[in-house]
């Protein structure tokens, strides 16, 4: 018996020191690799900023200015309600003080710096260690196809917009989901660090559409069934799912007749720049936000999606259980 418990305190510590490693962020914030150095472009910057619909959930809730990124939102989900962050550039309570490696950190991989308020209280230099994993209800998924260029970008559109006081509260999440270190494993199964490529047998507005919608645009996170843990299940992708916070359920966006079927360029551009779809209907709830960001992008980048869209397989729509 003396044996056998000696035995599992060494696979328990064994197991333990594994996970430790297996989860820790700082490993991945010391391969980064290169940052861009080039001088920022504004305006490309905005139009990632819109394409991907930062103030859909960043926007400080009940107020009208939507460039007011003070978080907030409670983002409802299976797994406990998560709350959106401050993502202003306010030095301590949103991220003015990031670095762009720390950006793209947490825009490719996932990592946030952690307790970055207390550093700058005390003057201490920041440390690539002092970091956490983000929970994957941030879509850095998507994010991670994006090219760093574009990022830097943003990052820097993102710092001329006005710095918004205040904290968004703690997620809330039961056990084991509140461990956050745990998400490092989640990355290891489902994060696969690829970024966007592009495809040479097509022509460019596809693969820009390409671009915008599985990077920055993030669709496939709304518009999929997950599996068990939460992660999107490949062969269900934009194929429509279940409303994570419980709303219904999102639509399939691929051109079969439980989607967007018979929906011609010229309906996709009208849906994303006026909110109505062809059978004179309009979109309301989080797509209604989402048509609010999608209207500001050039019309080239509509159509872009609407051509890549109509090019994705037919898949059928999802059906909800019945009770």
């Amino acid at each position: 018996m003396k044996r056998i418990l000696v035995g599992l305190v060494i696979v328990a510590a064994v197991a333990g020191a594994a996970f430790w490693y297996l989860t820790d962020p700082s490993r991945q914030m010391a391969n980064l690799g290169p940052m861009p150095t080039k001088q920022p472009d504004l305006e490309n910057g905005r139009i990632m900023f819109f394409a991907g619909g930062c103030t859909s959930c960043h926007a400080t809730p009940n107020q009208d200015d939507k460039l007011r990124l003070g978080g907030g939102y409670a983002l409802k989900s299976p797994f406990g309600t998560f709350y959106v962050p401050n993502i202003s550039p306010h030095k301590t309570d949103g991220i003015g003080s990031w670095t762009l490696e720390q950006f793209i950190a947490a825009m490719q991989y996932g990592i946030i710096p952690k307790v970055q308020a207390a550093n700058l209280a005390t003057n201490e230099p920041r440390h690539t260690t002092c970091c956490d994993n983000a929970y994957p209800a941030f879509p850095y998924t998507s994010y991670q196809r994006m090219r760093r260029e574009d990022l830097a970008d943003l990052f820097a559109f993102m710092q001329t917009l006005p710095p918004v006081e205040g904290k968004a509260p703690d997620h809330d999440l039961p056990f084991p989901f509140n461990i956050r270190r745990g998400v490092g494993l989640w990355k290891l199964a489902f994060l696969d660090g690829h970024p966007f490529t592009t495809d040479a047998s097509k022509p460019e507005s596809w693969n820009r559409g390409a671009y915008l919608v599985n990077g920055p645009g993030h669709c496939v996170e709304c518009h999929s069934e997950r599996n068990f843990a939460g992660a999107i299940i490949d062969d269900r992708r934009f194929a429509g799912g279940p409303d994570p916070e419980g709303r219904g359920s999102v639509p399939n966006i691929t051109p079969s007749p439980s989607g967007i079927g018979g929906w011609t360029e010229d309906d996709l551009v009208t849906l994303l720049t006026t909110g109505e779809t062809p059978n004179f209907d309009t979109v309301g709830g989080p797509m209604g936000s989402v048509v609010r960001n999608t209207a500001q992008l050039p019309e080239a980048d509509r159509k872009a999606i609407a051509e890549y869209l109509l090019s994705l397989p037919p898949k059928q729509g999802y059906v909800a259980p019945k009770p």
